[in-house]
């Protein structure tokens, strides 16, 4: 029999999505699964990018240009510039999906062998993509007692070795809600440039920051024209999950060529998706302050009802809509199974995410889960009081 890949081995699982199959079979048993684990919006997708598409007035569904349309690339230029972010269409590769952003920053950037250092716990796909492009990911913790604040620079610069080529980081953060300030930014700057390295930020969540915060780039920090790299998407800030497109971003003019490389061997981003995505940046600032209102207050309840739990620990999110909760259990991947499986409260379950995916140290997170607020307030209530019950009851 043909053998796989070590490569396809080694892929890891999505913690995410690993679970599916024993949601499918709670649905088979008529229960409700309230579905903490993956972050997919309620919020509705702004009207006028649904209209662009059902008006779209096409004749032929034809290519477009590998790094994306040149229309659609001035109006993200122009969206950051409004952020502070001086950029141009040309330092833009429209990609599909962040997904494909980080795919194509890490072939840009390292050779099979070379390492990327990450604050963990980091989004879980970091580790597919790290494999699928022959990357080594090497960890530098970050812990819920200091609400995964940015660990102190000493321990980046301790990793370093001849083989690093960046630091990655998401901020706001996936899976934590963490919000690094200016100054967090500035240090890892002030580092980068010191050794020579890139430094990557997954920016997808920019919108979303609470309590009066505002997001920081990489690139309003001078300087960063050979260094930064952003990765960002309309996912999350249009609620478009579905469109799958998302950009690469850098001053850096070899970079961006060598980035176009691999979107060519792809051929082009979906036509459609970048219709829908270019009339998206006409999305009044409303649409903006009632959603992040609706977040914050979706946290405020989240937060509050879980601390309430004895014996659980929660991060408080500044920004994005996840948090990383500890639970007084051994293994949250037996017991995301276990509420699937064995338990409810009236025929009604919670799904969520167990934590240790998330890290790339083994052992570690596996008494925690993460836990998406992309619910109502209501239904966020009820997930936490049937947690609260489940918690009693595990045998584990």
């Amino acid at each position: 029999m043909p053998s796989i890949s070590h490569k396809g081995n080694e892929m890891p699982e999505s913690p995410i999505r690993k679970l599916v199959p024993y949601a499918e079979m709670a649905y088979k048993q008529n229960k409700k699964v309230y579905h903490l684990n993956i972050g997919q919006p309620d919020i509705k997708t702004p009207q006028i990018a649904l209209d662009a598409v059902s008006q779209h007035g096409l004749d032929v569904l034809a290519y477009s240009r590998s790094e994306g349309s040149q229309q659609y690339r001035e109006k993200i230029a122009a969206y950051y510039h409004k952020q502070s972010i001086k950029v141009s269409a040309d330092d833009i590769v429209v990609t599909t999906g962040g997904s494909e952003a980080l795919l194509f920053a890490m072939g840009s950037i390292c050779d099979p062998g070379d390492q990327v250092i990450i604050p963990e716990p980091f989004y879980a796909n970091y580790n597919g993509f790290a494999t699928a492009s022959g990357v080594d990911i090497v960890p530098v913790h970050s812990g819920i007692e200091d609400n995964f604040a940015l660990p102190p620079i000493a321990d980046f610069e301790a990793l370093i070795t001849p083989k690093t080529k960046a630091i990655l980081i998401c901020n706001p953060g996936n899976p934590t809600g963490y919000l690094y300030s200016k100054a967090e930014i500035q240090s890892l700057v002030t580092l980068v440039k010191k050794h020579d390295l890139f430094l990557v930020s997954d920016e997808v969540y920019r919108e979303f920051t609470y309590d009066g915060q505002q997001h920081y780039s990489i690139l309003q920090e001078p300087g960063m024209e050979d260094y930064g790299i952003i990765i960002d998407s309309v996912s999350k800030r249009y609620s478009m999950c579905g469109a799958r497109i998302g950009c690469l971003v850098s001053k850096n003019k070899t970079l961006v060529a060598t980035a176009l490389k691999f979107a060519q061997a792809r051929l082009s981003p979906p036509t459609f998706a970048q219709i829908a995505s270019e009339a998206a940046l006409e999305t009044p600032q409303s649409y903006f302050d009632e959603v992040i209102q609706e977040y914050q207050e979706r946290r405020d309840t989240l937060v509050s009802a879980l601390k309430a739990i004895p014996g659980v620990k929660v991060g408080v999110p500044k920004g994005a809509f996840y948090c990383i909760v500890e639970l007084p259990i051994e293994n949250s991947d037996a017991f995301a199974q276990w509420l699937l499986e064995s338990f409810d409260v009236n025929g009604e379950t919670v799904m969520v995410a167990p934590a240790g995916g998330f890290y790339s140290t083994p052992g570690i997170g596996r008494n925690q889960v993460r836990i998406a607020y992309v619910l109502n307030k209501e239904s966020l209530l009820t997930s936490v009081a049937i947690l609260k019950a489940a918690l009693a009851h595990y045998p584990g």
